[in-house]
């Protein structure tokens, strides 16, 4: 039974991640909003309310974290926010949340649990076709695109910096699956993947793929949208 943290656990994608691994594994979901995570229930599941755009988000998960686990195996970091709106009509607090939540704030997340971690474990931040280079782009998403194509690249760097540690780190690019921050960004549009199905895969990837690969962004994707 591995000890796993997920970041952004409360709705879509990250909130199916928890359903499917916390009957087997022990979980720690942590994310601004905690309701919908109360309701499941789960004998492994352990959530905690935790801000990425806080100032103190690194003291914050540490703490969280540490008093928690002994070691964490598994990170896996899905928090995200966007706001859809053409690039002259970004405001400047529209563009430092998707900043701060969508890169600084994992950046930061890293660099507490990295230290509870020992060889064998992988990390994966969740990034998205958007900022993929060469797929499709959209009118409305530049400044969420762009954070994400910077979480894609810290990925590759990071890899590098714990290697010698024996910790793994990877980049699942994530195309169109069924979540409300979808619906936001394309509306009346229906993803040919749920996020339940877009769970299961994350999930076994998070588990396993370490094995095979390290430092990659890997595009996960059906449809763009």
């Amino acid at each position: 039974m591995a000890n796993i943290i997920i970041i952004g656990a409360s709705t879509g994608i990250g909130y199916e991640i928890v359903k499917q691994l916390a009957p087997h594994h022990q979980v720690l979901a942590l994310s601004r909003r905690t309701d919908s995570l109360a309701e499941l229930s789960l004998e492994n599941l352990t959530f905690k309310k935790f801000d990425l755009t806080s100032s103190t988000a690194k003291k914050d998960i540490l703490n969280i974290v540490s008093s928690h686990f002994k070691t964490v195996d598994f990170l896996i970091n899905n928090a995200g926010y966007l706001v859809n709106a053409p690039l002259l009509e970004l405001t400047e607090t529209d563009i430092d949340k998707m900043f701060q939540t969508n890169v600084t704030g994992i950046i930061k997340t890293c660099q507490a649990i990295i230290p509870l971690m020992s060889s064998g474990a992988h990390i994966v931040n969740i990034g998205s076709m958007g900022g993929f280079q060469g797929s499709a782009k959209f009118v409305g998403l530049s400044a969420y695109s762009a954070s994400k194509a910077a979480i894609a690249s810290f990925t590759e760097c990071l890899a590098e910096e714990i290697k010698p540690l024996g910790i793994s780190a990877n980049c699942l690019a994530l195309g169109a699956a069924q979540t409300d921050m979808l619906a936001n960004a394309f509306p009346g549009y229906e993803a040919p993947v749920s996020a339940e199905k877009m769970a299961e895969f994350i999930c076994q990837f998070s588990l396993t793929a370490h094995q095979w690969i390290n430092g990659k962004v890997v595009p996960i994707s059906l449809s763009t949208p």
